[in-house]
């Protein structure tokens, strides 16, 4: 009998889910040791922090891409693909902007749920670029980004004065630190990070996947 979906999708993303979990943890301690800012960025948000699992994005992407590839499901239309993803792209910074043009604060919680729906609409639309692979990123997003939510709650009850409990700016309302946490943590964590996974990891590996069999065979349709 053939194994289930779910547990292949489980044994496709274990290791790709634990080098991701060292690298959280890696990250946590460099921060909590005050290593290289370069390295371990500390301040809100940690953008540009070379150790970071947002870098694993593309990277697991394409592995992915290359393992559903290879287990015998043909690539999409290149172009359709390409038009979902663009879509996806885009939803995020353009809902944002079309809610600033109506007046709504950068820094609010209103501003957050614009850019919750908006990544939940991404999702969906980037699934049906290539419905295999989108479902593989989906349950490796998911299996990144929960841990990652834990050690926001752990550190923001900590006060630990990491990327991973300081608000995303000053002017972001003071609450409690599990209503802080609900906020900064786990709703981005599982929506917006996991939108973003499945995009630009289906993004990369699509056309990795386009480039490798052209003029091998036809695509699907």
């Amino acid at each position: 009998m053939s194994d289930s979906p779910v547990v292949r999708h489980g044994r496709l993303i274990l290791v790709p889910a634990l080098i991701t979990l060292a690298i959280t943890l890696l990250r946590l301690a460099g921060e909590l040791l005050h290593w290289s800012p370069t390295l371990f960025n500390p301040e809100a948000g940690g953008g540009g922090a070379v150790v970071g699992i947002v870098w694993l994005v593309p990277v697991f992407g394409i592995y992915f891409a290359l393992k559903v590839a290879g287990a015998g499901e043909a690539p999409p239309r290149l172009g359709r693909a390409l038009g979902l993803l663009l879509v996806a792209l885009v939803l995020l910074p353009a809902s944002g902007a079309v809610a600033g043009a109506l007046g709504v604060s950068e820094v609010s919680t209103t501003m957050l749920l614009v850019f919750v729906a908006a990544s939940i609409v991404a999702l969906l639309v980037a699934m049906r670029a290539w419905p295999p692979l989108g479902r593989v990123l989906l349950a490796y997003g998911l299996a990144a980004r929960i841990p990652v939510a834990v050690v926001m709650l752990i550190a923001i009850l900590g006060d630990w004065g990491t990327h991973y409990d300081v608000p995303p700016s000053p002017e972001f309302p003071a609450m409690a630190p599990l209503a802080k946490w609900f906020w900064i943590g786990l709703i981005p964590q599982l929506t917006i990070w996991i939108a973003f996974t499945v995009v630009v990891g289906s993004l990369c590996g699509i056309l990795t996947v386009a480039l490798l069999h052209r003029g091998r065979r036809p695509v699907a349709a």
